[in-house]
């Protein structure tokens, strides 16, 4: 007669061989003050935070992959007026709105990416498109646009994405930019109204593990208040925003985009763990608390490792920010000392 250990009945009957869940997500990081937020304000932004990553959340947990749960999380931000993303993301010099996205999968190392469009209403998703269905990693403006009627993805008059409190930011910044004059003191003054005003905006970002040890990463983001030139930042950029390897880890990244960029942000962490077999929170800190600051760039990351760990890093007065860890624990955080 065969007898079966109690170790083999568990794991056959419990499904124990499923690899642990985790997501977390950001909405920006940046100087946020506790005293310059009402109640009402901050409640907000953590009935959003929460209710993203719960959708996001449910997904894994009924066995669907990290890549459903980032882009289910990130769209839900995305269509949310509070973040710099989709609806409610910051204006141009011209007063439009231009949307950048990325999402990579740890798997097998695709991703896909979107610069300057405008007329799409969940980036993240056309981010996903190019992905699954284009030979490219990304695709920018109109070019983008054009793929994404191809697909299927439905496109949406620029007006949609306007809100009266991102108008407001960027008419106040123009109202700096007329009454500066030309000498050196009055526009070193302007440049740091500029990039005072550009650390209270930011991205939105997931990174998520399912059950079969996958892990993807994706954000989105408007980008900088008053820019121009088509500028594009380091959501886009994967290996700076955005990345992701089943080896190490997922990040996803906040922040003053130009800085984020020149120090490749999102791989170089995954790197540092897979190089010098530190933790997570180790790797990010290295680069946030230390190579960030000496260059003096401003944001933070979120990241899972290949072991469903979850992690922060931000050097700026606040992040907003969410997780549910592979035990379940549940949080909700915006400010430095939540």
């Amino acid at each position: 007669m065969l007898v079966l250990s109690p170790l083999c009945f568990s794991v056959s009957a419990s499904g124990s061989n499923d690899s642990p869940i985790a997501i977390v997500i950001h909405g920006g990081a940046g100087t946020i003050k506790r005293e310059l937020m009402s109640d009402e304000m901050e409640d907000r932004y953590r009935e959003v935070l929460a209710e993203a990553i719960e959708s996001g959340y449910q997904i894994l947990k009924n066995d669907g992959s990290s890549t459903d749960a980032v882009i289910a999380t990130i769209t839900l931000l995305e269509d949310s007026p509070l973040f710099n993303a989709g609806h409610g993301a910051v204006f141009n010099h011209d007063g439009n709105i231009e949307l950048d996205a990325s999402i990579m999968q740890g798997g097998d190392l695709n991703a896909g990416a979107v610069a300057a469009v405008s007329r799409v209403k969940n980036p993240i998703t056309l981010a996903l498109a190019v992905l699954e269905h284009s030979p490219h990693v990304m695709l920018v403006g109109e070019g983008a646009e054009m793929f994404a009627q191809q697909q299927g993805i439905g496109l949406v008059p620029n007006e949609y994405f306007k809100t009266e409190r991102r108008r407001l930011q960027l008419e106040e910044i123009l109202a700096k930019e007329k009454s500066a004059s030309l000498s050196k003191t009055a526009s070193n003054a302007l440049l740091a109204a500029y990039r005072f005003d550009e650390k209270k905006l930011g991205t939105v970002g997931a990174v998520a593990i399912d059950k079969r040890g996958n892990i993807a990463a994706g954000t989105s983001t408007g980008g900088m208040t008053n820019k121009r030139f088509g500028r594009v930042g380091d959501v886009p950029v994967i290996g700076a925003g955005t990345y992701a390897d089943n080896n190490s880890c997922g990040i996803s990244a906040t922040g003053h985009g130009e800085y984020f960029i020149r120090a490749a942000v999102a791989h170089d962490i995954c790197a540092r763990m897979e190089y010098k077999g530190i933790s997570l929170q180790q790797a990010q800190d290295e680069v946030v608390q230390d190579k960030l600051v000496k260059m003096n760039g401003s944001g933070g990351v979120i990241g899972v490792d290949k072991d469903a760990n979850v992690s922060f890093s931000f050097n700026s007065l606040g992040m907003y920010r969410a997780s549910i860890d592979k035990d379940g624990v549940r949080q909700v955080k915006i400010f430095k000392d939540d």
